[in-house]
């Protein structure tokens, strides 16, 4: 796409300033940011391009977003503008900043909290289903001096798409359902796990795969009024009746539904796929563990199906009917995900399962390899009950690097 075709397509805020008083003539005192997409789904990229500069300038170009508790993160990277004054953040690597090397979206994931370590800490905006979208404010420095900015909003729930929260007194389970707008070709239907956090995780998941068409359930299975405390003699046959309600819903394909499990929710997801092939049509494994492991805490049986515990041995997979997803990091510490991912992977082939099967390794990644991209991620978590703080390996740079390389491909093992 040409140049000037490109810009014809965007809408450029400048602020040029009243004055030059105060300003050096040997600096820019106005300067333009062109978004190709000022208003977009939170997965998807936008090109950011700063114009209006001198020949290598020295420019900062900040971002700043609020989370749900009020906290303002920021993002920041420096930049010497090239020899038509410009930083063209796809092409252009910082010279420092809060993340290194060319990367369009690196000022998006790479904000910090105002206090704390970002190692610890997530950026959590409000809900989908309660706010919807996000902004995220774009301003551009030169010596000191504010000379452009512009406001980029990241949407969770696509224009017409609905969601509904589901209880265990009306529905028999408890979630939101996020359902994709009307008139949408039938999907089938992805019910997401979240792992040993417990509650209803995964709900951005949950509002981004509906945005793309996707009938999506985020469940919680313990952790919720009227389910197990903790993760324990936690019955399949729960998720069975989720996955049901979910197949039977406006714009979900009834032929059955894709499971997507995050650590120990990709646990249950390959074990519904094996004890369930006529109703689990597909199975994506994030950070997967490849055997039954015990309660959580643990001590206990975590699954039961007909009432009897489910042995804790390797997972069977010779039912699996349906193609398989798995996606680990090479430096998970919480356990060996990438070595598990690739034994689920020979014991499909062992056991002739002709549905697709992959393994997609990263290998500077951690344990949080997935799932979407961009939103800013620690590496490691503080418990908030025992003040413990566990590991869970990698960067933030790979782990970002990890979901921007694999959430495309896990749209298009759904789609296909």
């Amino acid at each position: 796409m040409g140049v000037r075709r490109w810009l014809a397509g965007v809408t450029a805020v400048v602020i040029a300033s009243g004055a030059a008083a105060g300003c050096s003539a040997q600096h820019s005192t106005h300067a333009t940011i062109d978004v190709d997409a000022p208003v977009a789904l939170a997965d998807q990229p936008v090109h950011v391009r700063v114009s209006g500069l001198r020949d290598g300038e020295a420019v900062t170009v900040d971002s700043h977003a609020t989370d749900a508790q009020g906290r303002r993160w920021r993002g920041e990277a420096t930049f010497a503008a090239d020899g038509e004054g410009v930083v063209d953040l796809e092409r252009s690597a910082p010279v420092s900043g809060s993340y290194g090397g060319a990367d369009g979206m690196g000022l998006f994931w790479s904000m910090r909290p105002p206090t704390g370590d970002p190692d610890e800490t997530w950026f959590s905006p409000g809900y989908p289903e309660a706010a919807g979208a996000f902004e995220v404010r774009l301003t551009v420095t030169v010596a000191g001096r504010e000379i452009a900015a512009r406001t980029v909003t990241r949407q969770w729930i696509a224009t017409g798409g609905t969601h509904r929260t589901l209880t265990l007194g009306v529905d028999g389970v408890a979630g939101v359902l996020f359902l994709p707008p009307p008139g949408a070709v039938r999907r089938p239907g992805v019910l997401l796990l979240g792992g040993s956090e417990g509650g209803v995780g995964r709900r951005y998941d949950a509002a981004l795969l509906a945005s793309h068409g996707h009938p999506a359930l985020a469940l919680a299975y313990f952790g919720a009024t009227g389910l197990p405390e903790t993760l324990r003699d936690v019955p399949l046959e729960y998720f069975v009746t989720a996955a049901r309600l979910l197949r039977t819903q406006p714009g979900a394909d009834p032929g059955g539904v894709v499971v997507n499990g995050y650590s120990r929710g990709a646990e249950a997801a390959l074990l519904l796929a094996e004890s369930y092939p006529d109703l689990v049509r597909g199975a994506v494994l994030y950070a997967p563990n490849d055997a039954v492991a015990s309660s959580f805490p643990g001590g206990g049986d975590a699954w039961t199906i007909g009432g009897v515990p489910v042995p804790r041995t390797a997972i069977p997979v010779a039912h699996v009917a349906g193609p398989v997803l798995a996606v680990a990091g090479g430096k998970d510490t919480v356990w060996g995900s990438a070595a598990q991912a690739q034994r689920i992977m020979r014991r499909l082939d062992d056991a002739h399962v002709t549905a697709a099967h992959r393994a997609m390794i990263y290998p500077e990644a951690g344990h949080g390899v997935g799932s979407f991209p961009y939103l800013p991620a620690g590496t490691a978590q503080r418990s908030p009950d025992t003040g413990v703080t566990r590991t869970l390996g990698g960067t933030r740079d790979a782990d970002a690097a990890a979901r921007s390389d694999g959430w495309p491909k896990a749209l298009a093992f759904l789609a296909a």
